[in-house]
């Protein structure tokens, strides 16, 4: 006997599960024209999919469809090594998840993207997403990460326009994507700049090398993931939507 029974799921309900939107407004969206799947614009109501492989857009922001997905954004205080493990005993970031059995439950293996030196604090995301970490890391894709930095002296005019036409390290130059000054007090500034580098103490490097040593450094946004006020040493899971740009900003 066959089984004639239809594949996979509908995918309003798909959409409506995932939390894009209810699976009224969800039917909304495909008669719009607004969602695709694989690339090709779906109107059809009945139209069904696999989650599993499915590649799902709305309004051209891909769209997180398994569960068994986990991204998380982590404020790193300093002090904490960006590893998920140290065999010196080290606080890592690996010894937040290590007791979160429901999240090891359903991520599996979770990894940094990237890393924040040991003195440096601020942004860092964890996933188990192995192509969008990937990507996020290789600097072919250029996401642009921004650091708020308290520095030594006051910043002149000319230090800005030197870091964004380029400064030259001893492995190579790099420049800034922007730069702007934030405060200025006696003896010290806070600045912040966008850069699509991810060079080993490359934002400490530049600063230094402009006059300026860094006191304090925090990365407060990796593409459209912002910090906000997340207190450190604090995980919180992705909204859809920043998943949809982290996606969006690597070409997935």
């Amino acid at each position: 006997m066959v089984d004639s029974a239809p594949q996979g799921v509908r995918l309003q309900k798909v959409l409506a599960q995932a939390g894009v939107a209810s699976r009224r407004a969800a039917e909304e969206l495909i008669a719009a024209g607004r969602v695709s799947v694989d690339g090709e614009i779906v109107r059809e109501m009945g139209r069904r999919i696999d989650p599993d492989s499915a590649v799902v857009h709305v309004d051209g922001s891909r769209i997180q469809l398994t569960e068994d997905q986990v991204y998380l954004a982590l404020n790193k205080p300093v002090g904490m090594l960006s590893t998920m493990s140290d065999d010196q005993g080290r606080v890592c970031v690996g010894d937040l998840i290590l007791h979160r059995t429901e999240l090891l439950n359903k991520a599996g293996r979770l990894f940094h993207v990237g890393r924040l030196d040991q003195d440096t604090e601020g942004l860092l995301l964890l996933t188990n997403d192995g192509e969008l970490g990937h990507r996020l890391m290789h600097p072919s894709f250029e996401v642009e990460k921004t650091y708020v930095a308290e520095v030594q002296g006051q910043v002149s005019r000319d230090a800005g326009r030197r870091l964004r036409e380029g400064v030259e390290l001893e492995d190579g130059p790099v420049a800034v994507h922007s730069f702007k000054l934030i405060d200025s007090m006696p003896g010290r500034s806070v600045v912040e700049l966008k850069i699509h580098e991810g060079r080993k103490h490359v934002v400490r490097r530049l600063l230094d090398e402009v006059g300026y040593p860094v006191e304090r450094l925090v990365r407060t946004a990796i593409g459209d993931v912002r910090l906000g006020d997340q207190r450190p040493g604090k995980l919180r899971p992705l909204t859809q939507s920043e998943v949809g740009a982290l996606y969006k900003a690597v070409g997935m």
